[in-house]
């Protein structure tokens, strides 16, 4: 990390050379101001306004502008000879107990690095006395062309630094806090605590900008030719007319989120979805208890039946080869009564014939 000031810690008669960098940094998305007619870029100029030209910055410097509007003109060597021994120092002043800052005066934070090998022993005999007394120190820098308050306090292995705001920096809250007299019930404050306890605590590691995250989204579209998402249209919250009703859902509310993120994980499988059709959405019922049992035996009864049909025919056969066997025989023993009763009758008349010539002769 590059430091941005370097100077020494004065701890009593003690000196630390540190080396001040950023502890924190924007992830915040930028934007550049164009011309929405041709995209062109617009940029700020530094134009001189009694010679009317563009300056560098080289030409830069600074001024204070007097009560009249005349300009003073104040270079870098004018602040760097303030008498002030906090310029290139960081002057411990006090160790006070944690608690006894105000939030509201937190700016800036920074960590403190030891600069070079000599300063790695004070840095760590600080370091463990501030940890050793459960204190911070609170002590005066100058940063920027400003002298400023900060409290010094452990971050693991390190130092930081927090830059504060002077007390008289801070606003007193008048006129924020509801003028009209309020009363709470305790049945009001039971539920709010109910609410607080279901709510429970968070991993502050598992927050992040969702806002930037759409942002970047938006930004990724529109760079790809692509149609930005949709937003999402949100239920509009209803009036709350009554504090205890709302109190009441907000518990339900919470409770029924939470018991939702911890049901999650179990329920969460990966599962290939069916294609839509009739087969997909009948096979589980054929394949399932007892209809596949009867349909088995449907199937077996089905296959039975060509055996049956078989078994019939065959006999059906027999029987009729017996009909036309007897048929036959029949008519073989009428064919032969017939050619008897033939030669029976050609008999006959041959008789008669030769018993009719004798009578002639």
């Amino acid at each position: 990390m590059r430091s941005i000031w370097n100077g020494a810690i004065s701890f009593g008669l003690v000196s630390i050379p540190i080396k001040l960098v950023n502890a924190t940094e924007s992830h915040a998305v930028s934007f550049r101001q164009i011309h929405t007619e041709d995209g062109g870029r617009i940029r700020y100029r530094k134009v001189c306004e009694l010679e009317d030209r563009e300056v560098t910055q080289a030409e830069i410097g600074k001024a204070y502008e007097d009560a009249d509007g005349s300009m003073i003109p104040i270079t870098d060597e004018d602040l760097s000879q303030l008498p002030i021994p906090t310029a290139r120092t960081i002057e411990i002043v006090a160790f006070v107990p944690e608690d006894r800052i105000d939030p509201l005066q937190m700016g800036s934070a920074y960590y403190l690095a030891a600069s070079g090998a000599p300063a790695a022993k004070p840095y760590t005999l600080l370091r463990e006395a501030l940890k050793r007394s459960n204190r911070v120190a609170i002590a005066k820098f100058a940063l920027r062309g400003r002298e400023r308050l900060g409290m010094l306090r452990v971050v693991g292995d390190a130092i930081a630094m927090h830059g504060l705001l002077w007390p008289d920096e801070v606003r007193a809250p008048e006129g924020v806090a509801p003028e009209a007299g309020v009363t709470v019930r305790d049945q009001e404050l039971d539920l709010a605590d109910a609410l607080m306890d279901t709510l429970g605590e968070i991993d502050l590691d598992d927050l992040h900008d969702e806002y930037r995250e759409a942002v970047e989204e938006v930004v990724a579209a529109k760079a790809a030719g692509e149609r930005p998402p949709e937003v999402r249209e949100e239920a509009a919250p209803g009036k709350v007319l009554d504090l205890m009703a709302a109190l009441e859902s907000s518990v339900r509310a919470a409770r029924e989120s939470r018991d939702g993120e911890e049901a999650a994980p179990e329920k969460a499988q990966v599962r290939s979805l069916p294609q839509r059709g009739t087969s997909s959405r009948r096979a589980p019922k054929e394949t399932g208890g007892k209809k596949s049992t009867s349909a088995a035996k449907k199937t077996a009864a089905k296959k039975a039946e060509p055996k049956k049909s078989t078994a019939g025919s065959a006999g059906s056969a027999k029987k009729t080869a017996a009909r036309s066997t007897a048929k036959k025989a029949a008519a073989k023993s009428t064919t032969r009564s017939g050619d008897k009763a033939t030669a029976r009758g050609t008999a006959k008349s041959t008789a008669k014939k030769t018993a009719s010539r004798r009578r002639s002769a």
